[in-house]
Parts: C-alpha cells; sequence; structure tokens
C-alpha cells in the first residue's frame, strides 16, 4: 500500500507516534512485512501480507492518518521474484 498524505507535513507529524504504533500493531500481528516514509516525506510505504486489495484496506483501516484524513492509500500489488523479500514466510 502506498500512502500518500492530504495534509501539510506538520499535520502529519502530529499523529505520527499515533501512527507508528498502530504499524508495530500490524507488526506483532504477523502481517506486516516492511514499512516506511517516502524520501521526500510525501507519504509512505506498507507492504503487507494480504491475499487481497479488500483484506489489506482492512487491515489498515484503524490507522490514525486514514482515520484523521491525513493520508490516502493506493494498493499496489507485487510479488518478490528476487532479493531480500524472495522468500519470506516460504
Amino acid at each position: 500500500m502506498i500512502s500518500t498524505y492530504l495534509a501539510p507535513l506538520d499535520q502529519v507529524d502530529q499523529a505520527r507516534d499515533a501512527h507508528i504504533a498502530f504499524v508495530e500493531e500490524l507488526g506483532r500481528a504477523g502481517v506486516l512485512v516492511s514499512a516506511g516514509r517516502q524520501d521526500p516525506p510525501v507519504g509512505g510505504v506498507i507492504i503487507l501480507d494480504a491475499d487481497t486489495e479488500a483484506e489489506a484496506r482492512e487491515l489498515l483501516a484503524p490507522d490514525p492518518y486514514l482515520l484523521q484524513g491525513l493520508a490516502e492509500y493506493t494498493a499496489t500489488g507485487w510479488t518478490p521474484a528476487r532479493g531480500a523479500l524472495v522468500d519470506w514466510k516460504s
């Protein structure tokens, strides 16, 4: 999932701690593969272990960024074919 910020960065950053806590919870649930902010900081990327876009959107529904209208997510399917993630959860 690729996010795009819908608010100024200083406003997004006010919710960042809550967002990071939410992402850490995804990790504890075993559905987070990786996550991070884009550079320059116009949004972020969250790679989830989800079978469908609907499942990914359901997982992200409680994200403080979404709940506060600070970001939106675009779904992009991806299957690693090379590199460090190719054998992830195999």
